[in-house]
């Protein structure tokens, strides 16, 4: 093989090496004509253990004792001249034939303990001149003393104790390529133990080294995008280091955003977590209240004015939205996310995984109920199970099936007809089919569609409908899940239809749920990025409020506490109003993580108290109504009724609530020291106005000193129900003690699906209900406190793989549409800077 080939294998076997987390160093045996900087510099600094990479050299010359390391045959040299009684300060070396790294290496020692160093080669004219006008004659004579390790790069101490008189504080120090009677082994091996110190100390919680950005305030507050543009946000893998993620937790995507591993987790496990904070809202008016710039402004301020490590994490946005009515969700004004842009477009790609693992599974399903209809049991069989180069055998997944048919059988053609029959053939019944087609952007038309209708399906024609991509059980299970494994088997549970028996069909009879891990691979790992002022955020799931259970990961939060440390806190936000995303939050979502919130941040607004008051209607794109931009205390305090409701609803789980109210422009200081105290009237630890959307974190500082103080009140954090109650009393209690309703009322459909699910062994689950956001009750023009209503449920569906049933509550569309007037009219790309214009 040419040199450059094999230099190319070694290198590749590096790079191979480096990547693997269970190697802690390398060290290079190679011929010296393979040895050269290519090779050397291959090895990732903190594994090399000869020391011999340009990183490890330039450490070495500036000094780092503690981040470098010094090539073992260097250490030898100076062990050998230290064991002579030999000393440098004041005197000249000659290094004859000690080039490249290790000659520089050995200069820089020699240099540092106060010598000063000439150098020469081999066959040099002038070696006989410097050689000459440093030693006598009979020093020349001397034998030399070497050292020898197999490395490519030997070096020799050419010096005798006897000749010491001779020097006249002069030294020569010559390479040899003969074997001597030092060997380096001991050497190498203490740079393996410094190597190794270095790492598990690398493995523990490292205390953050943030460099927070400045903000350069404008007043009026400029566009969303405008303000983002103008902040250069820092490289994302400067941000991992600064926050103590090590290089392989993290895998980058461009300049500013990266995936971090869950690898973190286990190194982390004895960290002690820090401080758990959810915030969530009063029932919102169409625009929102502002509960992500609530979240963004509340860790600027923790972290760059408070000097307190804090996370936020956040859910991905939907293009359903962003494209539809609501535009963006990366905060607003000085507090948000940024790359704003990347943020709420495709960002990791997480959704397109999971639009891509649902549809694989809905063409699973269809292409199932194809081939058992139109196939006999043998054929049928025999292609499930084919000869594959002359041999015949089940899959994994195939096996696993064949146990939970309680066939112990691993051999294909030892089956009977019977279990073959069993085994084949699902007989999905298309009536219960509950799994749908899914997209990732607000189209009506898509509600209700007809498929197989081409003459190739053999006449299997059925009704069917597309989700939007968030609604996904995928989406649901992505934010619950707490590992890979765990994952694995959430999405083999994922119950699709019933067969003709009424008996569950799963992903995993489909066969699929291997697949459907790969597809999602990417997609369990977090998204790290970071605020305008440079502090880290966690953007990861984004399930829909209304529909699914709207909080982001159970990962991304466990990731951050570990990360921010015992005085640290991770802010969390919930969708929608406390009745929904917060109810969710805690029922469902703290269940599967196991953790315990310490504040609620309740955000509220002027303009939404006053809607609760008796307002005008809010709509989104039309100009507010007068009412909203005068003083107007009476309808402030009228619709404090909703706030008061709200506080209650958090106080029923027994956590400190601690009110924002999200100041704009036209409310008046009257209307908001109104707000303040009726909140605190009503329960509220505290209740602070918030001017992060036009000041950053410093708008923010009051209620980040209310929320760490509220974080160490007594927290007698429970849930509102137990798992063990029937589904339909657990329906209530959520309808009666968070909504205010009087009762429920399932239609048959809906009782139906409870009893099938009860009897299925699904009753002990949470319970995620789908109901409107726009009122606590299930009619969304009924603001403030509606009460003695009757909550009407539609029908009941169940997440089994997420791990909840979600009732469906009046008439609740998983398929939004899209206004007369969409954002898209506003959104536009410049062709030649490429920059995205118009997205909020």
């Amino acid at each position: 093989m040419k040199q450059s080939g094999v230099g190319n294998t070694i290198i590749n076997e590096i790079m191979r090496l480096n990547e693997d987390p269970n190697v802690q160093g390398l060290a290079l045996d190679l011929p010296e004509s393979l040895c050269n900087s290519k090779v050397l510099n291959a090895v990732k600094p903190e594994k090399d253990v000869d020391g011999l990479s340009d990183v490890n050299l330039g450490r070495l010359v500036r000094g780092d004792a503690y981040d470098c390391l010094v090539p073992p045959t260097v250490c030898a040299v100076m062990e050998l001249l230290e064991d002579l009684g030999e000393t440098f300060c004041g005197k000249k070396v000659l290094l004859v034939g000690a080039s490249g790294a290790v000659g520089a290496a050995l200069q820089c020692m020699l240099q540092r303990e106060g010598a000063m160093t000439l150098s020469c080669r081999w066959k040099a004219p002038e070696l006989q001149t410097k050689v000459s006008a440093l030693l006598s004659a009979q020093c020349l004579r001397a034998p030399p003393a070497s050292l020898s390790s197999g490395h490519p790069c030997q070096l020799s101490a050419w010096h005798c104790s006897p000749l010491l008189p001779f020097l006249r504080g002069r030294l020569v120090i010559a390479a040899t390529s003969g074997s001597g009677t030092l060997g380096l082994a001991a050497m190498r091996m203490q740079n393996m133990v410094k190597n190794t110190e270095r790492w598990i100390q690398s493995q523990q919680y490292r205390k953050w080294d943030l460099r927070c950005l400045k903000l350069q305030l404008l007043s009026p507050v400029p566009s969303d995008i405008e303000i983002s543009r103008a902040q250069s946000p820092k490289a994302v893998d400067v941000l991992a280091k600064e926050i103590g993620l090590l290089t392989d937790e993290v895998e980058i995507y461009g300049q500013t955003k990266a995936k971090v591993r869950l690898s973190l987790l286990e190194r982390l496990k004895d960290q002690p977590d820090g401080k758990y904070v959810l915030v969530a809202g009063i029932t919102p008016t169409p625009l929102g209240e502002g509960k992500s710039t609530v979240t963004i402004g509340l860790v600027q301020a923790l972290t760059a004015h408070l000097n307190i490590n804090s996370f936020a994490c956040l859910r991905q946005p939907s293009q359903g939205p962003t494209f539809g009515v609501k535009g963006g969700a990366a905060g607003g004004g000085y507090a948000q996310v940024i790359p704003m842009e990347e943020f709420n477009l495709h960002l990791t790609g997480d959704i397109h995984a999971i639009t891509a693992a649902n549809n694989l599974l809905a063409a699973a399903i269809d292409a199932r109920i194809l081939h058992e209809n139109t196939q006999s049991d043998k054929a049928l069989y025999n292609r499930l199970v084919p000869v594959v180069n002359g041999v015949r055998g089940f899959s994994a997944i195939q096996l696993a099936r064949l146990r939970r048919l309680g066939i112990s059988k691993t051999d294909p053609g030892s089956l009977t007809e019977e279990e073959i029959h069993k085994f084949a053939r699902l007989d999905i019944d298309p009536s219960t089919i509950t799994w749908q087609r899914v997209v990732d952007t607000n189209d009506r038309f898509l509600r209700k569609i007809t498929v197989g209708q081409a003459n190739t399906e053999k006449g299997f024609v059925r009704q069917a409908q597309f989700d939007i991509a968030v609604a996904s059980e995928i989406m649901a299970i992505l934010a619950l899940t707490t590992s890979l494994q765990d994952m694995k088997e959430r999405l083999g549970k994922m119950v699709v239809a019933n067969d003709k028996k009424g008996e569950p069909v799963t992903a995993e009879d489909l066969g699929v749920t291997g697949a459907l891990a790969v597809l999602m691979k990417d997609a369990i790992k977090p998204t790290l990025m970071q605020t305008l002022e440079g502090t880290p955020v966690f953007v990861h799931a984004g399930p829909f409020a209304n529909i699914a259970h709207g909080n982001s990961s159970v990962l991304a939060d466990k990731i951050a506490l570990k990360l921010v440390g015992e005085k640290g806190f991770v802010v969390t936000e919930a969708g929608f109003g406390a009745d929904i995303g917060m109810e969710k939050f805690f029922n469902i979502k703290c269940r599967a993580s196991g953790l315990i919130p310490s504040v609620v941040v309740l955000v509220a607004t002027v303009r939404a108290l006053k809607m609760h008051g008796g307002g005008p209607n809010v709509t989104a794109g039309a100009p507010l109504k007068k009412e909203y931009t005068e003083e107007n205390l009476q309808l402030v305090a009228d619709g404090c009724c909703n706030l008061q409701k709200q506080i209650q609803i958090t106080q029923l789980f027994g956590v400190p609530v601690v009110v924002a109210l999200n100041v704009f422009k036209t409310d008046s200081p009257a209307e908001i020291d109104l707000v303040c105290k009726i909140a605190k009237q009503s329960g509220a630890f505290d209740a602070v106005p918030c001017d992060h959307w036009s000041a950053g974190g410093r708008g923010a500082v009051k209620l980040a000193q209310a929320v760490e103080k509220a974080a160490n009140q007594k927290n007698s954090f429970k849930y509102l129900y137990s798992l063990e109650l029937p589904i339909v009393e657990k329906i209530r209690i959520i309808a009666q003690k968070v909504y205010g309703a009087q009762d429920i009322e399932l239609s048959p459909a809906a009782q139906s699906q409870v009893d099938r699910y009860t009897r299925q062994g699904f009753g002990n689950l949470p319970i995620c209900m789908a109901k409107t956001h726009l009122s606590l009750s299930h009619q969304p023009e009924r603001k403030g406190v509606p009460t003695g209503f009757i909550l009407p449920i539609s029908d009941v569906r169940a997440s089994i793989g997420a791990g909840f049933i979600y009732p469906l509550v009046g008439t609740m569309s998983t398929m939004p549409g899209l206004p007369t007037r969409p954002c898209f009219y506003d959104i536009d790309l410049d062709p030649i800077t490429e920059q995205v214009k118009g997205l909020f």
